[in-house]
Protein backbone atom coordinates (compact mmCIF):
# COMPACT_ATOMS: atom_id res chain seq x y z
CA UNK A 1 0.00 0.00 0.00
CA UNK A 2 1.82 3.27 -0.62
CA UNK A 3 1.68 6.10 1.56
CA UNK A 4 2.07 9.74 0.53
CA UNK A 5 3.62 12.52 2.60
CA UNK A 6 1.48 14.89 3.88
CA UNK A 7 4.12 17.57 3.02
CA UNK A 8 6.84 17.64 0.97
CA UNK A 9 10.19 18.26 2.30
CA UNK A 10 12.18 18.88 -0.81
CA UNK A 11 11.84 22.46 -1.02
CA UNK A 12 13.17 23.23 2.31
CA UNK A 13 15.98 20.86 2.02
CA UNK A 14 17.31 22.08 -1.05
CA UNK A 15 16.94 25.49 0.86
CA UNK A 16 18.98 24.88 3.52
CA UNK A 17 21.73 22.95 1.64
CA UNK A 18 21.96 25.91 -0.55
CA UNK A 19 22.27 28.07 2.80
CA UNK A 20 25.41 25.70 3.81
CA UNK A 21 27.42 26.11 0.27
CA UNK A 22 26.58 29.69 0.69
CA UNK A 23 28.01 29.72 4.45
CA UNK A 24 30.95 27.32 3.46
CA UNK A 25 33.23 29.68 1.43
CA UNK A 26 33.19 33.37 4.05
CA UNK A 27 33.39 30.48 6.78
CA UNK A 28 36.98 28.71 5.07
CA UNK A 29 37.88 32.04 4.33
CA UNK A 30 38.07 33.15 8.09
CA UNK A 31 39.52 30.23 9.55
CA UNK A 32 42.37 29.79 6.93
CA UNK A 33 42.87 33.58 7.68
CA UNK A 34 42.79 33.48 11.40
CA UNK A 35 44.43 30.11 11.88
CA UNK A 36 47.11 31.16 13.96
CA UNK A 37 44.93 34.10 16.12
CA UNK A 38 43.33 33.11 19.59
CA UNK A 39 39.45 32.27 19.59
CA UNK A 40 38.56 35.41 20.29
CA UNK A 41 40.32 37.77 17.23
CA UNK A 42 39.03 34.72 14.73
CA UNK A 43 35.02 34.75 16.44
CA UNK A 44 35.54 38.64 16.24
CA UNK A 45 36.89 38.10 12.13
CA UNK A 46 33.85 35.70 11.65
CA UNK A 47 31.07 37.83 13.38
CA UNK A 48 32.19 41.14 11.43
CA UNK A 49 32.33 39.05 8.04
CA UNK A 50 28.47 38.05 9.58
CA UNK A 51 27.43 41.04 10.27
CA UNK A 52 28.92 42.35 6.60
CA UNK A 53 26.37 39.64 5.04
CA UNK A 54 23.56 40.43 7.24
CA UNK A 55 23.69 44.29 6.40
CA UNK A 56 23.71 43.13 2.52
CA UNK A 57 20.75 40.83 2.99
CA UNK A 58 18.51 44.42 4.42
CA UNK A 59 19.57 46.05 1.53
CA UNK A 60 18.79 42.75 -0.86
CA UNK A 61 15.71 42.61 1.10
CA UNK A 62 14.75 46.23 0.77
CA UNK A 63 15.45 45.90 -2.89
CA UNK A 64 13.41 42.84 -3.21
CA UNK A 65 10.10 45.00 -1.37
CA UNK A 66 10.66 48.03 -3.77
CA UNK A 67 10.57 46.21 -6.65
CA UNK A 68 7.68 44.26 -5.89
CA UNK A 69 9.12 40.85 -5.62
CA UNK A 70 7.84 39.85 -2.07
CA UNK A 71 5.53 37.75 -3.49
CA UNK A 72 7.34 36.55 -7.10
CA UNK A 73 6.80 32.97 -5.55
CA UNK A 74 3.67 33.32 -3.82
CA UNK A 75 4.81 30.05 -1.64
CA UNK A 76 7.38 29.48 1.10
CA UNK A 77 9.66 28.23 1.06
CA UNK A 78 9.71 26.84 -2.08
CA UNK A 79 8.64 28.10 -5.35
CA UNK A 80 5.45 26.37 -6.65
CA UNK A 81 6.56 24.02 -4.90
CA UNK A 82 9.78 23.68 -6.22
CA UNK A 83 13.30 24.44 -4.98
CA UNK A 84 14.08 26.90 -7.30
CA UNK A 85 11.91 29.19 -10.23
CA UNK A 86 13.50 26.95 -12.74
CA UNK A 87 10.84 24.03 -11.51
CA UNK A 88 7.99 26.65 -11.51
CA UNK A 89 8.52 27.60 -15.20
CA UNK A 90 4.82 26.80 -16.10
CA UNK A 91 3.05 28.02 -13.34
CA UNK A 92 4.97 31.43 -13.13
CA UNK A 93 4.20 31.81 -16.85
CA UNK A 94 0.78 31.84 -16.23
CA UNK A 95 0.65 34.11 -13.53
CA UNK A 96 2.54 36.09 -15.95
CA UNK A 97 0.37 35.65 -18.77
CA UNK A 98 -2.34 36.44 -16.60
CA UNK A 99 -1.25 39.53 -15.04
CA UNK A 100 2.04 41.03 -16.98
CA UNK A 101 2.84 44.31 -14.51
CA UNK A 102 1.66 41.83 -11.31
CA UNK A 103 3.64 40.51 -8.51
CA UNK A 104 4.63 36.76 -10.12
CA UNK A 105 6.91 37.28 -13.11
CA UNK A 106 10.15 34.92 -13.87
CA UNK A 107 12.52 38.05 -12.68
CA UNK A 108 10.63 38.92 -9.57
CA UNK A 109 10.42 34.92 -8.76
CA UNK A 110 14.62 35.14 -9.24
CA UNK A 111 14.18 38.01 -6.88
CA UNK A 112 12.60 36.48 -4.60
CA UNK A 113 14.00 33.17 -4.29
CA UNK A 114 17.88 34.62 -4.28
CA UNK A 115 16.66 37.09 -1.03
CA UNK A 116 15.45 33.39 0.66
CA UNK A 117 18.85 31.62 -0.32
CA UNK A 118 20.95 34.44 0.87
CA UNK A 119 19.04 34.04 4.11
CA UNK A 120 19.68 30.74 4.67
CA UNK A 121 23.08 31.02 4.18
CA UNK A 122 23.05 34.46 7.10
CA UNK A 123 21.18 31.45 9.38
CA UNK A 124 24.14 29.17 8.60
CA UNK A 125 26.66 31.64 9.65
CA UNK A 126 24.87 32.46 13.16
CA UNK A 127 24.52 28.59 13.46
CA UNK A 128 28.45 28.15 13.19
CA UNK A 129 29.23 31.44 15.14
CA UNK A 130 27.19 30.02 18.06
CA UNK A 131 28.21 26.73 17.76
CA UNK A 132 32.31 28.12 17.50
CA UNK A 133 31.75 30.35 20.45
CA UNK A 134 30.27 27.39 22.48
CA UNK A 135 33.31 24.98 21.93
CA UNK A 136 35.54 28.22 22.20
CA UNK A 137 34.25 28.82 25.48
CA UNK A 138 34.62 24.74 26.55
CA UNK A 139 38.12 25.29 25.77
CA UNK A 140 38.61 28.31 27.48
CA UNK A 141 36.86 26.68 30.81
CA UNK A 142 39.26 23.71 30.19
CA UNK A 143 42.47 25.53 29.84
CA UNK A 144 42.17 28.07 32.92
CA UNK A 145 43.67 31.09 30.78
CA UNK A 146 42.26 33.18 33.18
CA UNK A 147 41.06 35.53 30.20
CA UNK A 148 37.37 37.04 30.50
CA UNK A 149 34.71 33.96 29.40
CA UNK A 150 33.31 34.22 26.26
CA UNK A 151 29.52 34.51 26.63
CA UNK A 152 27.80 32.04 24.91
CA UNK A 153 24.50 33.91 25.69
CA UNK A 154 24.65 36.38 22.94
CA UNK A 155 25.09 33.98 19.67
CA UNK A 156 22.36 32.17 21.38
CA UNK A 157 19.76 35.00 21.63
CA UNK A 158 21.27 35.90 18.13
CA UNK A 159 20.57 32.16 16.83
CA UNK A 160 17.09 32.06 18.48
CA UNK A 161 16.49 35.67 16.69
CA UNK A 162 17.59 34.48 13.07
CA UNK A 163 14.49 31.70 13.52
CA UNK A 164 12.14 34.19 14.52
CA UNK A 165 13.06 36.44 11.73
CA UNK A 166 12.97 33.16 9.07
CA UNK A 167 9.56 32.55 10.54
CA UNK A 168 8.43 36.50 9.66
CA UNK A 169 9.62 36.01 6.17
CA UNK A 170 7.34 33.23 5.65
CA UNK A 171 4.37 34.94 6.77
CA UNK A 172 5.51 38.09 5.06
CA UNK A 173 4.91 35.39 2.28
CA UNK A 174 2.17 33.53 3.20
CA UNK A 175 0.06 36.48 5.01
CA UNK A 176 0.39 38.10 1.14
CA UNK A 177 2.21 41.25 3.00
CA UNK A 178 0.28 42.28 5.64
CA UNK A 179 1.82 45.55 6.73
CA UNK A 180 2.16 45.05 10.74
CA UNK A 181 4.16 41.48 9.35
CA UNK A 182 6.65 43.17 6.81
CA UNK A 183 7.30 46.57 9.65
CA UNK A 184 7.82 43.70 12.17
CA UNK A 185 10.50 41.98 9.31
CA UNK A 186 12.13 44.89 8.76
CA UNK A 187 12.73 46.10 12.52
CA UNK A 188 13.45 42.20 13.34
CA UNK A 189 16.80 42.62 10.74
CA UNK A 190 17.53 45.56 12.92
CA UNK A 191 17.87 43.72 16.24
CA UNK A 192 19.71 40.85 14.22
CA UNK A 193 22.45 43.66 13.06
CA UNK A 194 23.13 45.32 16.46
CA UNK A 195 22.91 41.49 18.08
CA UNK A 196 25.60 40.84 15.93
CA UNK A 197 27.43 44.41 16.25
CA UNK A 198 27.36 43.35 20.38
CA UNK A 199 29.28 40.27 19.66
CA UNK A 200 31.77 42.32 17.44
CA UNK A 201 32.58 44.85 19.61
CA UNK A 202 32.99 42.54 22.97
CA UNK A 203 35.01 40.40 20.80
CA UNK A 204 37.31 42.48 19.62
CA UNK A 205 37.40 44.36 23.25
CA UNK A 206 38.51 40.85 24.62
CA UNK A 207 41.13 40.44 21.51
CA UNK A 208 42.46 43.38 22.69
CA UNK A 209 42.17 43.86 26.48
CA UNK A 210 40.08 47.01 26.04
CA UNK A 211 37.14 48.39 28.18
CA UNK A 212 34.43 50.33 27.84
CA UNK A 213 35.21 54.35 27.33
CA UNK A 214 33.82 56.18 30.48
CA UNK A 215 31.18 58.78 29.22
CA UNK A 216 29.43 61.81 31.45
CA UNK A 217 25.69 60.04 32.73
CA UNK A 218 23.90 63.22 30.02
CA UNK A 219 25.52 61.81 26.93
CA UNK A 220 25.12 58.11 27.58
CA UNK A 221 21.44 59.11 28.52
CA UNK A 222 21.78 61.00 24.65
CA UNK A 223 22.70 58.06 23.33
CA UNK A 224 20.10 55.91 24.61
CA UNK A 225 17.48 58.06 23.75
CA UNK A 226 18.67 58.93 20.18
CA UNK A 227 19.33 54.72 20.05
CA UNK A 228 15.27 54.80 20.72
CA UNK A 229 13.97 57.86 18.47
CA UNK A 230 16.06 55.86 15.99
CA UNK A 231 13.76 52.65 16.47
CA UNK A 232 10.93 54.50 16.11
CA UNK A 233 11.37 56.45 13.22
CA UNK A 234 12.75 53.15 11.43
CA UNK A 235 9.49 51.48 12.27
CA UNK A 236 7.74 54.75 10.89
CA UNK A 237 9.74 54.39 7.77
CA UNK A 238 9.06 50.54 7.24
CA UNK A 239 4.99 51.58 8.16
CA UNK A 240 5.78 54.24 5.07
CA UNK A 241 7.12 51.74 3.02
CA UNK A 242 4.92 48.68 3.43
CA UNK A 243 1.89 50.83 2.74
CA UNK A 244 3.03 52.18 -0.25
CA UNK A 245 2.73 56.29 1.12
CA UNK A 246 6.01 57.33 -0.26
CA UNK A 247 4.31 59.38 -3.06
CA UNK A 248 1.57 60.70 -0.60
CA UNK A 249 4.04 63.84 -0.20
CA UNK A 250 5.91 64.87 -3.25
CA UNK A 251 7.02 68.19 -2.15
CA UNK A 252 9.42 69.80 0.88
CA UNK A 253 8.67 70.95 2.76
CA UNK A 254 5.32 71.55 2.03
CA UNK A 255 3.09 68.28 1.69
CA UNK A 256 0.07 69.50 -0.80
CA UNK A 257 0.94 72.77 -0.67
CA UNK A 258 0.28 72.68 2.76
CA UNK A 259 2.16 72.87 6.28
CA UNK A 260 -0.92 70.50 7.81
CA UNK A 261 -2.25 68.74 4.49
CA UNK A 262 -5.57 66.49 4.99
CA UNK A 263 -4.77 63.69 7.44
CA UNK A 264 -6.58 60.51 8.48
CA UNK A 265 -4.49 59.37 12.03
CA UNK A 266 -7.10 56.89 13.12
CA UNK A 267 -7.01 54.89 9.22
CA UNK A 268 -3.29 55.46 8.25
CA UNK A 269 -2.47 54.06 11.90
CA UNK A 270 -4.59 51.08 12.47
CA UNK A 271 -1.82 48.49 12.43
CA UNK A 272 -3.83 45.07 12.51
CA UNK A 273 -5.50 44.92 8.68
CA UNK A 274 -4.47 43.69 5.23
CA UNK A 275 -2.50 45.96 2.68
CA UNK A 276 -4.25 48.90 1.12
CA UNK A 277 -7.63 48.28 3.41
CA UNK A 278 -9.13 49.08 6.75
CA UNK A 279 -9.99 46.70 9.54
CA UNK A 280 -12.90 46.80 8.04
CA UNK A 281 -12.53 45.64 4.21
CA UNK A 282 -12.69 49.13 3.19
CA UNK A 283 -10.16 50.57 0.50
CA UNK A 284 -7.80 53.06 2.75
CA UNK A 285 -8.17 56.65 1.89
CA UNK A 286 -5.40 58.68 0.62
CA UNK A 287 -5.52 60.84 3.46
CA UNK A 288 -4.42 57.88 5.92
CA UNK A 289 -1.29 57.41 3.86
CA UNK A 290 -0.65 60.76 3.71
CA UNK A 291 -0.74 61.14 7.71
CA UNK A 292 1.75 58.06 7.58
CA UNK A 293 3.93 59.76 5.71
CA UNK A 294 3.90 63.21 7.53
CA UNK A 295 4.05 61.45 10.91
CA UNK A 296 7.30 60.33 9.72
CA UNK A 297 8.88 63.40 8.41
CA UNK A 298 7.90 64.99 11.20
CA UNK A 299 10.07 62.07 13.33
CA UNK A 300 12.96 62.69 10.73
CA UNK A 301 13.14 66.19 11.88
CA UNK A 302 13.27 65.24 15.65
CA UNK A 303 15.91 62.47 15.05
CA UNK A 304 18.37 64.74 12.69
CA UNK A 305 18.67 67.14 15.76
CA UNK A 306 19.00 63.86 18.14
CA UNK A 307 21.85 62.55 15.50
CA UNK A 308 23.40 66.43 15.56
CA UNK A 309 23.43 66.90 19.61
CA UNK A 310 24.80 63.41 20.16
CA UNK A 311 27.68 64.24 17.47
CA UNK A 312 28.93 67.62 18.67
CA UNK A 313 29.04 65.59 22.11
CA UNK A 314 31.06 62.43 20.99
CA UNK A 315 33.87 64.40 19.27
CA UNK A 316 34.43 65.72 22.47
CA UNK A 317 35.54 61.87 23.59
CA UNK A 318 38.55 61.60 21.76
CA UNK A 319 38.08 57.58 21.37
CA UNK A 320 34.19 58.00 20.36
CA UNK A 321 35.35 60.82 17.28
CA UNK A 322 34.69 57.54 14.95
CA UNK A 323 31.69 57.18 15.40
CA UNK A 324 30.67 61.05 15.69
CA UNK A 325 31.58 60.87 11.93
CA UNK A 326 30.12 57.97 11.08
CA UNK A 327 26.80 59.53 12.70
CA UNK A 328 27.15 62.59 11.08
CA UNK A 329 27.74 61.17 7.61
CA UNK A 330 25.39 58.55 7.67
CA UNK A 331 22.55 61.10 8.96
CA UNK A 332 23.56 63.70 5.64
CA UNK A 333 22.69 60.24 3.88
CA UNK A 334 19.54 59.63 5.50
CA UNK A 335 18.50 63.53 4.70
CA UNK A 336 19.56 63.50 1.50
CA UNK A 337 18.06 60.32 -0.05
CA UNK A 338 14.67 61.12 2.21
CA UNK A 339 14.55 63.95 0.14
CA UNK A 340 15.17 62.25 -2.87
CA UNK A 341 12.53 59.74 -2.03
CA UNK A 342 10.02 62.50 -2.18
CA UNK A 343 11.46 64.98 -4.95
CA UNK A 344 12.16 62.46 -7.50
CA UNK A 345 9.51 59.83 -7.38
CA UNK A 346 10.88 57.21 -5.38
CA UNK A 347 13.65 56.10 -7.54
CA UNK A 348 15.12 52.36 -6.12
CA UNK A 349 18.95 53.59 -5.80
CA UNK A 350 17.61 56.32 -3.44
CA UNK A 351 14.53 53.88 -1.18
CA UNK A 352 17.41 51.22 -1.09
CA UNK A 353 20.13 53.76 0.10
CA UNK A 354 17.61 55.28 2.46
CA UNK A 355 16.72 51.55 3.83
CA UNK A 356 20.89 50.48 3.75
CA UNK A 357 21.19 54.40 5.88
CA UNK A 358 18.96 53.28 8.64
CA UNK A 359 20.35 49.95 9.28
CA UNK A 360 23.80 51.45 9.41
CA UNK A 361 22.67 54.20 11.76
CA UNK A 362 21.29 51.43 13.83
CA UNK A 363 25.08 49.48 14.27
CA UNK A 364 26.89 52.88 14.65
CA UNK A 365 24.74 53.56 17.91
CA UNK A 366 25.01 49.99 18.70
CA UNK A 367 28.85 50.04 18.16
CA UNK A 368 28.66 53.03 20.69
CA UNK A 369 26.41 52.03 23.30
CA UNK A 370 29.61 49.27 23.40
CA UNK A 371 31.98 51.58 23.38
CA UNK A 372 31.25 53.26 26.20
CA UNK A 373 29.60 53.36 29.52
CA UNK A 374 28.45 55.47 32.84
CA UNK A 375 31.28 57.53 34.41
CA UNK A 376 31.57 55.62 37.67
CA UNK A 377 32.94 58.98 39.77
CA UNK A 378 29.63 60.79 37.98
CA UNK A 379 27.43 58.09 39.63
CA UNK A 380 29.11 58.02 42.53
CA UNK A 381 29.28 61.38 43.08
CA UNK A 382 25.20 62.29 42.41
CA UNK A 383 24.74 59.14 45.17
CA UNK A 384 26.73 61.37 47.54
CA UNK A 385 24.98 64.59 46.94
CA UNK A 386 21.74 62.44 47.41
CA UNK A 387 22.97 61.48 50.15
CA UNK A 388 24.16 64.96 51.89
CA UNK A 389 20.87 66.48 50.52
CA UNK A 390 18.67 63.95 52.83
CA UNK A 391 21.28 64.23 55.66
CA UNK A 392 20.66 68.03 55.44
CA UNK A 393 17.08 67.86 54.53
Amino acid sequence: METTSLYDLTPIAWLLAVGVLLALGPLVWVWRRNAGSGPARRLHALTVLTLFLTFDLTLFGAFTRLTDSGLGCPDWPGCYGNASPVGARHEIAMAQAAQPTGPVTHGKAWVEMVHRYLATGVGALILALAVATWLARRRQRAEHTGARPLSAWWPAATLAWVCLQGAFGALTVTWKLFPAIVTLHLLGAMVLLALLCIQAVRYQQDAMGRLPTPVPSALRNLLIATTLLLVLQVALGGWVSTNYAVLACTQFPTCQDSWWPPMNFAQGFQIWRHLGETADGAPIDFAALTAIHYVHRLMAYLVFVAIALLVRSLLRVRPLRPQARWLAGLALLQLATGLGNVLLGWPLAAAVLHTGGAAALAVVLTWTLCESRRERATVAATAAGRREGMEAA
